[in-house]
Protein backbone atom coordinates (compact mmCIF):
# COMPACT_ATOMS: atom_id res chain seq x y z
CA UNK A 1 0.00 0.00 0.00
CA UNK A 2 2.63 2.43 0.11
CA UNK A 3 4.08 2.07 -3.54
CA UNK A 4 3.19 5.40 -5.63
CA UNK A 5 4.05 3.15 -8.77
CA UNK A 6 1.79 2.10 -10.87
CA UNK A 7 1.31 -1.58 -11.06
CA UNK A 8 2.02 -3.45 -14.54
CA UNK A 9 -0.33 -3.17 -17.17
CA UNK A 10 -2.52 -6.79 -17.27
CA UNK A 11 -3.11 -7.98 -20.89
CA UNK A 12 -5.85 -6.49 -22.86
CA UNK A 13 -7.09 -7.84 -25.65
CA UNK A 14 -10.04 -6.32 -28.59
CA UNK A 15 -13.33 -8.10 -28.04
CA UNK A 16 -17.46 -7.78 -29.96
CA UNK A 17 -19.80 -6.75 -27.64
CA UNK A 18 -23.24 -5.29 -26.96
CA UNK A 19 -24.04 -6.53 -30.85
CA UNK A 20 -22.07 -3.99 -32.70
CA UNK A 21 -19.40 -2.88 -30.37
CA UNK A 22 -15.44 -3.76 -31.10
CA UNK A 23 -14.01 -2.75 -27.27
CA UNK A 24 -10.46 -3.18 -25.83
CA UNK A 25 -10.85 -5.57 -22.70
CA UNK A 26 -8.82 -7.23 -20.29
CA UNK A 27 -8.19 -10.51 -21.37
CA UNK A 28 -8.27 -12.02 -18.05
CA UNK A 29 -10.90 -11.08 -15.54
CA UNK A 30 -14.02 -12.27 -13.10
CA UNK A 31 -17.03 -13.62 -15.29
CA UNK A 32 -19.42 -11.58 -13.47
CA UNK A 33 -19.81 -9.71 -9.95
CA UNK A 34 -20.01 -13.10 -7.98
CA UNK A 35 -16.97 -14.04 -9.24
CA UNK A 36 -15.39 -10.64 -8.32
CA UNK A 37 -15.91 -10.12 -4.86
CA UNK A 38 -16.97 -13.84 -3.78
CA UNK A 39 -13.10 -14.44 -3.31
CA UNK A 40 -12.72 -11.10 -0.51
CA UNK A 41 -15.73 -12.62 1.18
CA UNK A 42 -14.48 -16.41 1.59
CA UNK A 43 -10.53 -15.18 1.95
CA UNK A 44 -10.79 -12.37 4.31
CA UNK A 45 -13.58 -13.40 6.24
CA UNK A 46 -12.14 -11.63 9.71
CA UNK A 47 -11.05 -8.28 8.31
CA UNK A 48 -13.55 -5.50 8.92
CA UNK A 49 -15.40 -4.96 5.62
CA UNK A 50 -17.94 -2.69 6.32
CA UNK A 51 -17.71 0.67 9.22
CA UNK A 52 -21.46 2.23 10.04
CA UNK A 53 -21.55 4.60 12.56
CA UNK A 54 -20.89 2.68 15.27
CA UNK A 55 -21.38 -0.88 13.61
CA UNK A 56 -18.45 -3.01 12.29
CA UNK A 57 -19.25 -5.81 10.05
CA UNK A 58 -16.43 -8.39 9.03
CA UNK A 59 -16.62 -9.91 5.68
CA UNK A 60 -17.57 -12.85 7.43
CA UNK A 61 -20.36 -11.14 8.61
CA UNK A 62 -21.21 -9.54 5.24
CA UNK A 63 -21.31 -12.26 3.86
CA UNK A 64 -23.79 -14.59 6.26
CA UNK A 65 -25.88 -11.15 6.28
CA UNK A 66 -26.34 -10.88 2.52
CA UNK A 67 -26.49 -14.98 2.19
CA UNK A 68 -29.59 -14.59 4.38
CA UNK A 69 -30.71 -11.54 2.05
CA UNK A 70 -30.46 -13.12 -0.95
CA UNK A 71 -32.21 -16.42 0.53
CA UNK A 72 -35.24 -14.22 1.83
CA UNK A 73 -35.49 -12.12 -1.23
CA UNK A 74 -35.58 -15.58 -3.29
CA UNK A 75 -38.19 -16.87 -1.11
CA UNK A 76 -40.40 -13.82 -1.50
CA UNK A 77 -40.79 -15.29 -5.10
CA UNK A 78 -38.27 -12.12 -6.52
CA UNK A 79 -36.50 -13.97 -9.45
CA UNK A 80 -33.23 -13.70 -12.02
CA UNK A 81 -33.71 -10.36 -13.72
CA UNK A 82 -35.84 -8.28 -11.39
CA UNK A 83 -35.21 -5.23 -10.08
CA UNK A 84 -34.77 -4.26 -6.67
CA UNK A 85 -34.60 -0.34 -5.60
CA UNK A 86 -32.55 0.98 -2.72
CA UNK A 87 -33.77 3.91 -1.20
CA UNK A 88 -31.51 4.65 1.36
CA UNK A 89 -28.33 7.11 2.76
CA UNK A 90 -24.63 5.33 3.28
CA UNK A 91 -25.79 2.59 5.57
CA UNK A 92 -24.79 -1.21 6.08
CA UNK A 93 -27.97 -2.49 4.57
CA UNK A 94 -27.28 -0.86 0.91
CA UNK A 95 -23.98 -3.00 0.67
CA UNK A 96 -25.92 -6.20 2.30
CA UNK A 97 -28.83 -6.03 -0.15
CA UNK A 98 -26.26 -5.04 -3.25
CA UNK A 99 -24.62 -8.40 -2.57
CA UNK A 100 -27.85 -10.20 -2.08
CA UNK A 101 -29.54 -9.14 -5.42
CA UNK A 102 -26.41 -9.97 -7.36
CA UNK A 103 -26.35 -13.28 -5.60
CA UNK A 104 -29.49 -14.27 -6.68
CA UNK A 105 -28.68 -12.57 -9.85
CA UNK A 106 -31.23 -9.21 -9.69
CA UNK A 107 -31.08 -6.28 -10.64
CA UNK A 108 -29.82 -3.38 -8.49
CA UNK A 109 -31.70 0.30 -8.84
CA UNK A 110 -29.97 2.81 -6.05
CA UNK A 111 -32.11 5.60 -5.70
CA UNK A 112 -31.24 9.04 -4.45
CA UNK A 113 -32.46 9.86 -0.64
CA UNK A 114 -32.88 13.31 -1.95
CA UNK A 115 -35.57 12.28 -4.44
CA UNK A 116 -39.04 13.67 -4.01
CA UNK A 117 -42.46 11.19 -3.83
CA UNK A 118 -42.90 12.03 -7.35
CA UNK A 119 -39.34 11.66 -9.23
CA UNK A 120 -39.20 7.89 -6.58
CA UNK A 121 -42.95 6.83 -8.62
CA UNK A 122 -41.64 7.77 -11.91
CA UNK A 123 -38.35 5.72 -11.75
CA UNK A 124 -39.67 2.87 -9.78
CA UNK A 125 -42.24 2.49 -12.81
CA UNK A 126 -39.81 3.01 -15.36
CA UNK A 127 -37.84 0.02 -14.43
CA UNK A 128 -40.85 -1.86 -13.22
CA UNK A 129 -39.11 -2.81 -9.64
CA UNK A 130 -40.96 -5.50 -7.64
CA UNK A 131 -39.25 -4.58 -4.59
CA UNK A 132 -37.84 -1.79 -2.68
CA UNK A 133 -35.39 -1.44 0.72
CA UNK A 134 -35.37 2.03 2.28
CA UNK A 135 -34.76 3.76 5.41
CA UNK A 136 -38.06 4.61 7.60
CA UNK A 137 -36.68 8.13 7.96
CA UNK A 138 -37.72 8.51 3.79
CA UNK A 139 -41.18 6.30 4.40
CA UNK A 140 -43.17 9.53 3.49
CA UNK A 141 -41.70 10.04 0.01
CA UNK A 142 -41.71 6.05 -0.99
CA UNK A 143 -45.12 6.14 -3.00
CA UNK A 144 -48.37 4.69 -1.82
CA UNK A 145 -48.96 1.03 -3.25
CA UNK A 146 -51.80 1.97 -5.95
CA UNK A 147 -48.70 4.45 -7.59
CA UNK A 148 -46.67 1.32 -8.32
CA UNK A 149 -48.48 -1.20 -8.01
CA UNK A 150 -45.63 -3.48 -9.45
CA UNK A 151 -44.48 -2.78 -6.52
CA UNK A 152 -45.04 -6.01 -4.44
CA UNK A 153 -42.49 -6.29 -2.05
CA UNK A 154 -41.33 -3.81 0.15
CA UNK A 155 -38.59 -4.23 3.39
CA UNK A 156 -38.37 -0.74 5.66
CA UNK A 157 -34.63 -0.16 7.44
CA UNK A 158 -35.68 1.26 11.40
CA UNK A 159 -38.99 1.48 12.67
CA UNK A 160 -42.00 -0.28 11.24
CA UNK A 161 -43.31 1.68 8.46
CA UNK A 162 -47.17 1.21 6.93
CA UNK A 163 -47.31 -1.41 3.82
CA UNK A 164 -43.70 -2.57 4.42
CA UNK A 165 -42.25 -5.78 6.35
CA UNK A 166 -39.37 -4.46 8.57
CA UNK A 167 -36.05 -5.63 6.96
CA UNK A 168 -35.37 -7.77 9.78
CA UNK A 169 -37.57 -10.16 8.15
CA UNK A 170 -34.89 -10.62 5.50
CA UNK A 171 -31.87 -10.49 7.80
CA UNK A 172 -33.48 -13.42 9.77
CA UNK A 173 -34.10 -15.96 6.69
CA UNK A 174 -32.20 -18.93 7.30
CA UNK A 175 -29.44 -18.93 4.67
CA UNK A 176 -30.45 -22.19 3.09
CA UNK A 177 -27.24 -24.15 4.34
CA UNK A 178 -25.09 -25.43 2.70
CA UNK A 179 -26.03 -22.44 1.02
CA UNK A 180 -27.61 -21.69 -2.31
CA UNK A 181 -25.49 -21.13 -5.24
CA UNK A 182 -24.67 -18.02 -6.40
CA UNK A 183 -26.13 -16.53 -9.73
CA UNK A 184 -24.07 -17.04 -12.95
CA UNK A 185 -25.49 -14.16 -15.06
CA UNK A 186 -23.81 -13.29 -18.72
CA UNK A 187 -21.68 -10.63 -18.61
CA UNK A 188 -23.19 -8.33 -20.91
CA UNK A 189 -26.08 -8.46 -18.33
CA UNK A 190 -27.53 -5.56 -16.19
CA UNK A 191 -26.38 -6.12 -12.59
CA UNK A 192 -27.56 -1.88 -11.69
CA UNK A 193 -29.71 0.75 -13.00
CA UNK A 194 -28.48 3.92 -11.83
CA UNK A 195 -30.23 7.50 -12.82
CA UNK A 196 -28.90 10.11 -14.19
CA UNK A 197 -29.91 13.37 -12.74
CA UNK A 198 -31.68 14.58 -15.40
CA UNK A 199 -31.44 18.18 -16.84
CA UNK A 200 -33.85 18.09 -18.95
CA UNK A 201 -36.92 16.08 -18.91
CA UNK A 202 -37.49 12.73 -16.98
CA UNK A 203 -34.28 11.05 -15.66
CA UNK A 204 -32.36 8.44 -17.53
CA UNK A 205 -32.04 5.02 -16.40
CA UNK A 206 -28.35 3.65 -17.49
CA UNK A 207 -27.47 -0.01 -17.42
CA UNK A 208 -24.34 -0.94 -15.68
CA UNK A 209 -23.80 -4.34 -16.56
CA UNK A 210 -21.34 -6.87 -15.03
CA UNK A 211 -19.22 -6.12 -17.73
CA UNK A 212 -19.07 -2.70 -17.58
CA UNK A 213 -18.47 -2.73 -13.34
CA UNK A 214 -15.83 -5.12 -13.67
CA UNK A 215 -13.59 -3.05 -15.93
CA UNK A 216 -14.29 -0.12 -13.77
CA UNK A 217 -13.16 -1.66 -10.63
CA UNK A 218 -9.67 -3.02 -12.32
CA UNK A 219 -9.30 -0.06 -13.69
CA UNK A 220 -9.29 1.70 -10.36
CA UNK A 221 -7.44 -0.93 -8.50
CA UNK A 222 -4.51 -0.59 -11.55
CA UNK A 223 -4.34 3.32 -11.82
CA UNK A 224 -4.19 4.41 -8.51
CA UNK A 225 -2.53 1.21 -7.09
CA UNK A 226 -4.90 -0.27 -4.93
CA UNK A 227 -3.98 -3.57 -2.62
CA UNK A 228 -5.56 -5.73 0.12
CA UNK A 229 -5.83 -3.97 3.74
CA UNK A 230 -6.91 -0.51 2.07
CA UNK A 231 -9.41 1.46 4.08
CA UNK A 232 -11.16 4.19 2.05
CA UNK A 233 -13.58 6.83 2.97
CA UNK A 234 -16.82 6.92 1.67
CA UNK A 235 -17.88 10.59 1.69
CA UNK A 236 -19.79 11.03 -1.41
CA UNK A 237 -23.85 9.39 -1.86
CA UNK A 238 -23.06 5.22 -2.17
CA UNK A 239 -26.02 5.69 -4.29
CA UNK A 240 -24.31 7.49 -7.06
CA UNK A 241 -22.04 6.24 -9.33
CA UNK A 242 -18.79 7.27 -7.57
CA UNK A 243 -19.61 6.00 -4.02
CA UNK A 244 -20.96 2.40 -5.43
CA UNK A 245 -18.14 1.67 -8.07
CA UNK A 246 -15.01 4.00 -7.04
CA UNK A 247 -15.25 3.41 -3.97
CA UNK A 248 -17.14 0.54 -2.96
CA UNK A 249 -16.25 -1.84 -5.49
CA UNK A 250 -12.80 -2.07 -5.36
CA UNK A 251 -12.63 -2.08 -1.33
CA UNK A 252 -14.61 -5.41 -1.50
CA UNK A 253 -12.83 -6.89 -4.47
CA UNK A 254 -9.32 -6.47 -2.54
CA UNK A 255 -10.70 -7.07 0.82
CA UNK A 256 -10.07 -3.41 2.02
CA UNK A 257 -12.72 -1.74 4.55
CA UNK A 258 -14.87 0.92 3.34
CA UNK A 259 -15.61 3.30 6.28
CA UNK A 260 -18.71 5.45 5.78
CA UNK A 261 -19.61 8.53 6.35
CA UNK A 262 -23.82 9.17 6.64
CA UNK A 263 -23.53 13.53 5.55
CA UNK A 264 -20.67 15.42 5.03
CA UNK A 265 -18.85 17.90 7.36
CA UNK A 266 -15.80 18.73 6.98
CA UNK A 267 -14.64 18.03 10.65
CA UNK A 268 -16.42 14.47 11.09
CA UNK A 269 -14.67 13.89 7.25
CA UNK A 270 -11.19 14.67 9.38
CA UNK A 271 -12.12 12.84 12.54
CA UNK A 272 -13.37 9.55 10.69
CA UNK A 273 -10.43 9.95 8.43
CA UNK A 274 -8.35 10.28 11.25
CA UNK A 275 -9.63 7.46 13.63
CA UNK A 276 -9.99 5.19 11.13
CA UNK A 277 -6.66 5.41 9.43
CA UNK A 278 -8.31 5.99 5.72
CA UNK A 279 -5.82 5.12 2.97
CA UNK A 280 -8.15 6.30 -0.43
CA UNK A 281 -10.61 8.13 -0.81
CA UNK A 282 -12.52 9.77 -3.81
CA UNK A 283 -14.49 13.32 -3.53
CA UNK A 284 -14.79 16.31 -5.48
CA UNK A 285 -12.61 19.11 -5.50
CA UNK A 286 -14.61 21.32 -3.44
CA UNK A 287 -14.34 18.96 -0.62
CA UNK A 288 -10.45 19.33 -0.49
CA UNK A 289 -11.36 23.05 -0.08
CA UNK A 290 -13.39 22.57 2.70
CA UNK A 291 -11.18 20.14 4.84
CA UNK A 292 -7.70 22.31 4.39
CA UNK A 293 -10.14 25.71 5.67
CA UNK A 294 -11.32 23.59 9.02
CA UNK A 295 -9.96 25.01 11.90
CA UNK A 296 -9.55 21.25 12.62
CA UNK A 297 -7.19 20.01 10.10
CA UNK A 298 -3.94 20.75 12.01
CA UNK A 299 -5.14 18.61 15.06
CA UNK A 300 -5.46 15.10 13.17
CA UNK A 301 -3.25 12.62 12.01
CA UNK A 302 -3.47 12.20 8.68
CA UNK A 303 -0.46 10.39 7.69
CA UNK A 304 -2.27 6.90 6.69
CA UNK A 305 -3.78 8.64 3.35
CA UNK A 306 -2.12 7.82 0.52
CA UNK A 307 -4.05 8.33 -2.68
CA UNK A 308 -6.77 11.30 -2.43
CA UNK A 309 -8.75 11.40 -5.63
CA UNK A 310 -10.78 13.73 -7.13
CA UNK A 311 -13.16 14.00 -9.82
CA UNK A 312 -15.42 16.69 -12.16
CA UNK A 313 -12.93 19.07 -12.57
CA UNK A 314 -9.41 19.69 -12.34
CA UNK A 315 -8.45 20.72 -8.45
CA UNK A 316 -6.80 24.24 -8.51
CA UNK A 317 -3.08 24.53 -8.58
CA UNK A 318 -3.48 26.01 -5.19
CA UNK A 319 -5.48 23.39 -3.33
CA UNK A 320 -2.50 20.76 -4.60
CA UNK A 321 0.11 22.96 -3.33
CA UNK A 322 -1.82 23.12 -0.07
CA UNK A 323 -1.98 19.62 -0.45
CA UNK A 324 1.25 18.58 -0.60
CA UNK A 325 2.77 20.91 1.61
CA UNK A 326 0.33 20.06 4.60
CA UNK A 327 0.04 15.94 3.57
CA UNK A 328 3.54 15.51 1.81
CA UNK A 329 2.63 11.63 1.74
CA UNK A 330 -0.62 12.33 -0.27
CA UNK A 331 -1.23 11.36 -3.98
CA UNK A 332 -3.16 13.53 -5.38
CA UNK A 333 -5.32 11.37 -8.64
CA UNK A 334 -7.78 12.95 -10.53
CA UNK A 335 -9.88 10.40 -11.99
CA UNK A 336 -12.66 11.33 -14.84
CA UNK A 337 -16.09 9.75 -16.02
CA UNK A 338 -19.87 9.48 -15.53
CA UNK A 339 -22.39 7.12 -15.10
CA UNK A 340 -22.39 6.23 -18.54
CA UNK A 341 -19.16 5.43 -18.66
CA UNK A 342 -19.56 3.48 -15.20
CA UNK A 343 -17.48 6.01 -13.65
CA UNK A 344 -14.02 5.99 -15.04
CA UNK A 345 -12.93 6.72 -18.37
CA UNK A 346 -9.66 8.59 -17.40
CA UNK A 347 -6.98 8.82 -14.56
CA UNK A 348 -4.03 11.13 -13.47
CA UNK A 349 -0.66 8.42 -13.42
CA UNK A 350 0.41 8.50 -10.09
CA UNK A 351 3.02 11.25 -8.72
CA UNK A 352 2.19 13.28 -12.19
CA UNK A 353 -0.73 15.61 -10.89
CA UNK A 354 1.22 18.82 -10.30
CA UNK A 355 3.30 18.36 -13.28
CA UNK A 356 -0.46 18.27 -15.22
CA UNK A 357 -2.43 20.51 -12.97
CA UNK A 358 -4.98 21.12 -15.82
CA UNK A 359 -5.59 17.59 -17.15
CA UNK A 360 -8.17 15.02 -16.09
CA UNK A 361 -5.25 12.57 -16.45
CA UNK A 362 -4.82 10.04 -19.18
CA UNK A 363 -7.26 7.60 -20.85
CA UNK A 364 -7.57 4.43 -19.01
CA UNK A 365 -6.52 0.90 -20.79
CA UNK A 366 -9.83 -0.18 -21.85
CA UNK A 367 -10.81 3.16 -22.58
CA UNK A 368 -10.79 4.84 -25.65
CA UNK A 369 -12.08 9.05 -25.92
CA UNK A 370 -12.68 10.88 -29.43
CA UNK A 371 -12.21 15.08 -29.49
CA UNK A 372 -15.12 15.59 -32.40
CA UNK A 373 -16.86 18.37 -33.59
CA UNK A 374 -19.95 19.66 -34.10
CA UNK A 375 -20.25 17.17 -37.51
CA UNK A 376 -18.90 14.28 -36.46
CA UNK A 377 -15.15 14.91 -37.41
CA UNK A 378 -12.32 14.14 -35.08
CA UNK A 379 -10.39 17.51 -34.65
CA UNK A 380 -6.65 17.64 -34.40
CA UNK A 381 -4.49 16.64 -31.13
CA UNK A 382 -4.56 19.09 -29.18
CA UNK A 383 -7.74 21.18 -30.51
CA UNK A 384 -10.82 21.81 -28.61
CA UNK A 385 -14.49 19.31 -29.37
CA UNK A 386 -16.97 17.55 -27.28
CA UNK A 387 -15.56 14.15 -25.68
CA UNK A 388 -16.77 10.87 -27.18
CA UNK A 389 -16.00 7.93 -24.91
CA UNK A 390 -16.00 4.41 -25.90
CA UNK A 391 -14.57 1.13 -23.87
CA UNK A 392 -15.76 -1.91 -22.47
CA UNK A 393 -17.11 0.36 -19.16
CA UNK A 394 -19.78 2.06 -21.62
CA UNK A 395 -23.07 1.01 -20.38
CA UNK A 396 -25.12 -0.39 -23.78
CA UNK A 397 -27.71 2.48 -23.16
CA UNK A 398 -30.73 3.12 -20.84
CA UNK A 399 -33.58 1.12 -19.60
CA UNK A 400 -36.28 1.28 -21.91
CA UNK A 401 -35.59 4.09 -23.83
CA UNK A 402 -34.70 3.44 -27.08
CA UNK A 403 -34.96 7.06 -28.09
CA UNK A 404 -32.66 8.25 -25.56
CA UNK A 405 -30.12 6.02 -26.16
CA UNK A 406 -30.11 6.43 -30.24
CA UNK A 407 -29.47 10.44 -29.42
CA UNK A 408 -26.47 9.79 -26.49
CA UNK A 409 -24.60 6.80 -28.02
CA UNK A 410 -23.55 6.30 -31.36
CA UNK A 411 -21.20 3.42 -32.96
CA UNK A 412 -20.55 2.45 -29.01
CA UNK A 413 -19.46 5.67 -28.17
CA UNK A 414 -21.11 8.14 -25.87
CA UNK A 415 -21.39 11.52 -26.61
CA UNK A 416 -20.42 13.43 -23.13
CA UNK A 417 -21.81 16.59 -23.73
CA UNK A 418 -18.11 17.90 -22.39
CA UNK A 419 -15.59 20.04 -24.43
CA UNK A 420 -12.42 19.06 -24.24
CA UNK A 421 -9.08 18.28 -26.04
CA UNK A 422 -6.07 15.57 -25.93
CA UNK A 423 -3.00 16.37 -26.15
CA UNK A 424 -0.15 14.38 -28.64
CA UNK A 425 1.14 13.13 -25.06
CA UNK A 426 -2.86 11.73 -24.35
CA UNK A 427 -3.52 13.93 -21.47
CA UNK A 428 -7.23 14.58 -21.29
CA UNK A 429 -8.40 18.30 -20.53
CA UNK A 430 -12.03 19.12 -19.44
CA UNK A 431 -13.16 22.97 -20.74
CA UNK A 432 -16.71 22.93 -19.95
CA UNK A 433 -20.18 21.17 -20.21
CA UNK A 434 -21.02 21.63 -24.01
CA UNK A 435 -24.38 23.60 -22.78
CA UNK A 436 -22.08 25.67 -19.98
CA UNK A 437 -19.57 27.42 -22.63
CA UNK A 438 -19.87 30.94 -23.29
CA UNK A 439 -19.92 32.80 -26.50
CA UNK A 440 -19.02 36.47 -25.39
CA UNK A 441 -19.19 38.07 -28.52
CA UNK A 442 -17.53 35.49 -30.43
CA UNK A 443 -14.73 34.65 -28.14
CA UNK A 444 -15.35 31.24 -26.45
CA UNK A 445 -15.11 31.54 -22.42
CA UNK A 446 -14.60 28.02 -20.97
CA UNK A 447 -16.02 28.16 -17.60
CA UNK A 448 -13.55 25.86 -15.49
CA UNK A 449 -10.76 27.79 -16.79
CA UNK A 450 -12.20 31.17 -15.26
CA UNK A 451 -13.37 29.11 -12.07
CA UNK A 452 -9.49 27.27 -11.40
CA UNK A 453 -7.99 30.79 -11.38
CA UNK A 454 -10.97 32.30 -8.94
CA UNK A 455 -10.47 29.77 -6.65
CA UNK A 456 -6.58 30.55 -6.42
CA UNK A 457 -7.55 33.76 -5.00
CA UNK A 458 -7.12 33.01 -0.98
CA UNK A 459 -9.98 34.89 0.21
CA UNK A 460 -12.53 32.95 -2.66
CA UNK A 461 -14.17 29.33 -0.74
CA UNK A 462 -16.13 28.62 -3.59
CA UNK A 463 -16.95 29.74 -7.46
CA UNK A 464 -19.32 29.30 -10.38
CA UNK A 465 -18.85 31.09 -13.70
CA UNK A 466 -22.06 31.13 -16.25
CA UNK A 467 -23.12 33.17 -19.08
CA UNK A 468 -26.00 35.44 -19.16
CA UNK A 469 -27.96 36.77 -22.28
CA UNK A 470 -26.55 40.46 -23.60
CA UNK A 471 -27.92 41.97 -26.06
CA UNK A 472 -24.56 42.99 -28.12
CA UNK A 473 -22.46 40.28 -27.35
CA UNK A 474 -24.43 37.44 -26.95
CA UNK A 475 -23.36 36.59 -23.57
CA UNK A 476 -21.70 37.72 -20.69
CA UNK A 477 -20.03 36.56 -18.00
CA UNK A 478 -21.37 36.18 -14.16
CA UNK A 479 -19.61 34.48 -11.55
CA UNK A 480 -20.62 33.53 -8.44
CA UNK A 481 -18.38 33.63 -5.30
CA UNK A 482 -18.50 32.43 -1.95
CA UNK A 483 -15.87 34.33 -0.04
CA UNK A 484 -13.81 33.79 3.55
CA UNK A 485 -13.16 37.36 3.53
CA UNK A 486 -14.10 40.57 2.78
CA UNK A 487 -13.67 40.77 -1.16
CA UNK A 488 -15.26 43.16 -3.57
CA UNK A 489 -15.96 42.93 -7.33
CA UNK A 490 -12.81 44.62 -8.53
CA UNK A 491 -10.32 42.86 -6.91
CA UNK A 492 -11.38 39.65 -8.23
CA UNK A 493 -11.70 40.91 -11.46
CA UNK A 494 -8.12 42.19 -11.30
CA UNK A 495 -6.78 38.68 -9.83
CA UNK A 496 -8.26 37.42 -13.29
CA UNK A 497 -7.22 39.90 -15.32
CA UNK A 498 -3.46 39.53 -14.17
CA UNK A 499 -4.01 35.92 -15.59
CA UNK A 500 -6.02 35.47 -18.62
CA UNK A 501 -7.34 37.01 -21.40
CA UNK A 502 -9.56 40.30 -20.97
CA UNK A 503 -12.62 38.98 -22.38
CA UNK A 504 -12.63 36.52 -19.64
CA UNK A 505 -12.63 38.91 -16.70
CA UNK A 506 -15.69 38.33 -15.24
CA UNK A 507 -18.41 40.81 -16.46
CA UNK A 508 -20.74 40.41 -13.40
CA UNK A 509 -19.38 39.24 -9.85
CA UNK A 510 -21.82 38.84 -6.95
CA UNK A 511 -21.08 37.35 -3.52
CA UNK A 512 -23.45 34.61 -1.97
CA UNK A 513 -23.41 34.10 1.97
CA UNK A 514 -24.70 30.08 1.07
CA UNK A 515 -22.41 27.43 -0.38
CA UNK A 516 -23.33 27.40 -4.08
CA UNK A 517 -26.28 24.80 -4.83
CA UNK A 518 -24.83 21.19 -5.66
CA UNK A 519 -26.15 17.75 -6.52
CA UNK A 520 -25.48 15.07 -4.35
CA UNK A 521 -21.90 14.19 -6.26
CA UNK A 522 -20.90 17.61 -5.39
CA UNK A 523 -21.24 19.46 -8.81
CA UNK A 524 -22.88 23.07 -9.00
CA UNK A 525 -26.54 23.59 -9.86
CA UNK A 526 -25.86 26.05 -12.46
CA UNK A 527 -29.09 25.85 -14.21
CA UNK A 528 -30.16 26.92 -10.51
CA UNK A 529 -27.72 30.15 -10.77
CA UNK A 530 -28.87 31.05 -14.11
CA UNK A 531 -32.47 31.47 -12.03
Amino acid sequence: MNSSATPALPPTRVEAHFGDRLVRCFAQRPAHLNALLEPALREHASATALVSGGRRLTYGELDQLSRRVAAGLADAGIASGERIALYTGNCAEFVITTLAAWRIGAIVVPLNPRNSRDELAYMLGQCQASAIVFESAYADRVPEPQAVPGLKHRYAIGTPCRDALPFTVLTDTPAHAPGMAAAAPAEEATAVILYTSGTTGRPKGAMLTHLNLIHSVLHFEHAMALSPGERSLLAVPISHVTGLVAILLPMLRLGGAVVMLRDFKAADFLALAARERITHTLVVPAIYNLILRNPEFGSHDLSAWRIGAFGGAPMPAATIEELAAKLPGLIPVNAYGATETTSPATAMPLGLQAAHLDSVGRVLPCADIRVMDDAGVEVAPGSAGELWIGGAMVVPGYWDNSAATAREFIAGYWKSGDIGSVDAQGYVRVFDRKKDMINRGGYKVYSVEVENVLLAHPAVLEAALIGVPDPVLGEKTHAHIVASAPLDADAVRSHVAAQLADYKTPDFVSFRSEPLPRNPNGKVLKRLLRG
